[in-house]
């Protein structure tokens, strides 16, 4: 079993060891072209100076060994596609896996919308001085692409020797099963653009300029079925070849964190109403949830805070939470003897109970976000932790507002070690945990719009005024907004968030998403619509950085389908424009 990945970018290191690979097979099928693997990463990184993008779809197993890739560009101001290469591992053709590019290919075209896919193949019109067994292959080759109703182009120059030796190939179209035809000038803009953008070394503006216009049918002609019947043909484009886009990953065993007390709406039920409209919308893979050491947590919690919260917790049953209510004058040298009755050290409200299953929910909710965070260092364009309990209420030292570490915050930390991190935090209540965690510090920038701290949890952080101090002076930016602000002044100043974080040049975003800005949630007092969510989705989008999105609040569960739904559509439309 294999599955198929797409390859954006090469800078992040998960990606670097997958385009070695792809370089590796590259360098075994066109050994004569063995300089032009070196050029890969800097194709993915830098193409669209060049007029396209480039995409690497890889075929790979389990233990991430790549297979196949095909090499996939995409030529935007005309939105065709070509596939520059194809190739399959040594000892691995025959297994299916450049079927399942050429499909994965086709799909990704799809969604792009792209108008159609060219590609080139050694000519099979005369094989009298080929050795048999490439002579068979290249036979091969022609009937599968039939097979799809993708023949070569005729009447044409294009299949002109060319370079020393001369080598001659077949330009093929794949219509992506569109009833439209080829129009000749489509064709000469395409040619125009795969000889002069990918070719140009080869070819003379001239010789180019000559080829295109030699294409005079119009429509453009294709030569008659030569391997198949013309019934044999594939009806339609296979799909679910490609991973869907994004990543979930899901905290394990979230409902033991059941807390039944009234008013406590942190509940079970907002990660089934997300899970299950998510599912619907078929844009998310699912990841299991891998364990990671605690030296994660001490990075940015305390240590001491840390050993208390897992000692009381164990002391404790999952049906008798104990609710702080004493809050001392904090003093280092009156730190508590892991007792829950002095749990009001670390607690910064009455409403967050301990009990043991609130430490060993969070510590999943933990492995859920580095889990997610791992994916999107290892080239994932989106993951979406969907952890419980939140998280971004906790600080350094302290735990509230239904939150015991600091998943954001965590996960920022640990995409911090390979570039900078941006952290955008969008739930209703101002993240001052995330603020407290990266105040002093300028590789994360913290950019928090909330709810005005004069009239909203948790009342003492957030003001406007709070930008960082030391190295991190500058580093952390809030918008505190009045009650009842609605899309308009929402996403105004949502736009200069987005400015800011697109100045601050992140190798990583992170979002803290909370749809407790909707009109009608208990805790909130926006009057935001699931619109503004899907307009937050396109610009987040629009940065195109690697992205981790953390959920935080909302607790209507319509709100949470909706806002959710609206958010990641947005986010998946922008990301699949050329």
């Amino acid at each position: 079993m294999f599955r198929i990945r797409t390859i954006h970018t090469a800078g992040l290191p998960g990606q670097k060891e997958r385009i070695r690979q792809v370089q590796e097979i590259f360098r075994e099928n066109f050994p004569e072209l063995a300089r032009y693997a070196d050029g890969i990463p800097e194709m993915l990184d830098h193409s669209f100076m060049r007029g396209f993008r480039s995409i690497v779809l890889t075929a790979e197993t389990s233990l991430g060994v790549v297979n196949g890739f095909v090499l996939l560009l995409h030529f935007p101001t005309i939105n065709y596609s070509f596939i520059d290469f194809i190739a399959v591992r040594a000892g691995k053709a025959g297994g299916g896996i450049g079927g399942a590019l050429y499909e994965a290919a086709r799909e990704y075209c799809l969604g792009v919308r792209s108008r159609g896919l060219f590609l080139e193949v050694d000519p099979d019109d005369d094989l009298s001085g080929t050795a048999a067994d490439k002579a068979r292959r290249i036979r091969q080759r022609l009937r599968f692409y039939e097979l799809y109703d993708v023949r070569p182009v005729v009447n044409t120059l294009y299949d002109e020797p060319v370079g020393d030796p001369p080598t001659r190939a077949f330009l093929l179209f794949d219509g992506l099963r569109r009833s439209a035809p080829l129009r000749r000038g489509d064709a000469r803009a395409a040619v125009r653009y795969i000889l002069g953008h990918r070719f140009g070394h080869t070819y003379t503006n001239e010789r180019i300029e000559r080829i295109a216009s030699s294409f005079r049918d119009d429509p453009v002609r294709f030569r008659a079925f030569r391997y198949i019947r013309p019934s044999d043909r594939i009806p339609e484009i296979a799909t679910g070849r490609l991973e869907r886009p994004f990543i979930l990953v899901l905290s394990p065993r979230h409902e033991i964190h059941h807390v039944k007390s009234r008013g406590y709406v942190e509940r079970p039920a907002r990660v089934v109403a997300l899970v299950e409209t998510l599912n619907k919308t078929g844009l998310f893979t699912g990841v299991p949830v891998r364990h990671f050491s605690r030296e994660y947590v001490i990075a940015v919690h305390d240590r001491y805070f840390v050993r208390f919260l897992k000692t009381v917790c164990m002391r404790l049953s999952g049906d008798r939470p104990v609710y702080p209510d004493t809050f001392p004058l904090r003093r280092p040298e009156r730190r508590p003897k892991d007792r829950p009755e002095q749990a009001g050290y670390y607690c910064i409200d009455s409403t967050t109970p301990l009990d043991r299953n609130a430490y060993l929910a969070a510590r999943g909710a933990v492995d859920t976000v580095l889990t997610a965070a791992s994916e999107v260092m290892s080239g994932a364009a989106v993951a979406y932790a969907l952890v419980r309990p939140p998280g971004h209420h906790a600080e350094r030292k302290t735990y509230g507002g239904f939150c015991y570490f600091n998943n954001a915050a965590i996960a920022a930390d640990y995409l911090s070690r390979e570039g900078r991190v941006a952290v955008l935090d969008i739930d209703f209540h101002h993240g001052n945990g995330t603020q407290d965690i990266f105040y002093h510090r300028s590789d994360v920038l913290f950019t928090s719009i909330h709810g005005n701290p004069d009239f909203a949890y948790p009342y003492f952080s957030g003001f406007a005024d709070e930008t960082g101090t030391g190295e991190g002076a500058g580093f952390n930016r809030n918008f505190p907004l009045p009650a009842g602000t609605g899309d308009e002044l929402y996403l105004q100043t949502f736009g200069k968030a987005i400015s800011l974080t697109r100045r601050f040049r992140p190798g990583f975003l992170v979002v803290s998403i909370g749809f407790d800005s909707i009109r009608g949630d208990p805790t909130g007092s926006f009057n935001l619509s699931a619109r503004a969510f899907d307009r937050m989705g396109e610009e987040i989008g629009s940065l195109e950085r690697p992205t981790l999105v953390v959920q935080e609040g909302g607790y209507n569960l319509r709100n949470l389908r909706r806002g959710a739904v609206g958010f990641f559509s947005g986010l998946s439309r922008r990301l699949a424009r050329p």
